[in-house]
């Protein structure tokens, strides 16, 4: 089962190598990877997603937590929350294609963000499935490239108000 696990760490530099070796020491994949600052900027936040029964997925938050730079570390998929992703996608347009890849681009709610006279360099965000719905639209098209980034999530909070 896949999981998206949210580390936050200090913002050194080899964290994110220390965090990849004990994946790597273990036989462990990342699937997905996405680091950034956050608003504190000697903090950074890592999303990655790995595969895994509970048990692995325990074990391996386990380990992250006993590295030194790690200050906590969350399986999202213990609760509730939301995930994207971006990919910017290069597809092939020759004059009789433009309307249906501007049409898939208009249903999916991408943005065309560079034109050529041959290609649209596409946009767009989403989760997993709705990127890999779009991409698979414009395979018979043709995509010269594809770019995509690791997922991004946060917890979402609860719908009560709290006193």
């Amino acid at each position: 089962m896949r999981h998206t696990i949210s580390v936050l760490v200090d913002n050194k530099p080899g964290v994110l190598a220390r965090v990849a070796g004990l994946f790597s020491g273990r036989g462990f994949n990342i699937e997905c990877l996405s680091v950034n600052e956050t608003l504190d900027p000697t903090v950074s936040q890592m999303t990655l997603v790995t595969r895994g029964d509970d048990q692995l997925i325990e074990q391996i938050i386990k380990q992250l937590n006993k590295l030194i730079d790690v200050i906590k570390v969350v399986d999202l998929e213990n609760g509730d929350y939301v995930g994207r992703e971006m990919a910017l996608i290069k597809v092939s347009v020759e004059n009789t294609k433009r309307s249906e890849v501007l049409s898939i681009v208009d249903i999916f709610r991408g943005k065309v963000v560079d034109i050529s006279p041959s290609f649209y360099t596409i946009e767009v965000t989403g989760d997993e499935a709705k990127i890999r719905a779009i991409v698979e639209l414009f395979k018979p098209i043709g995509i010269k490239e594809i770019a995509r980034t690791g997922k991004v999530a946060l917890t979402r909070e609860s719908k009560e108000r709290k006193a």
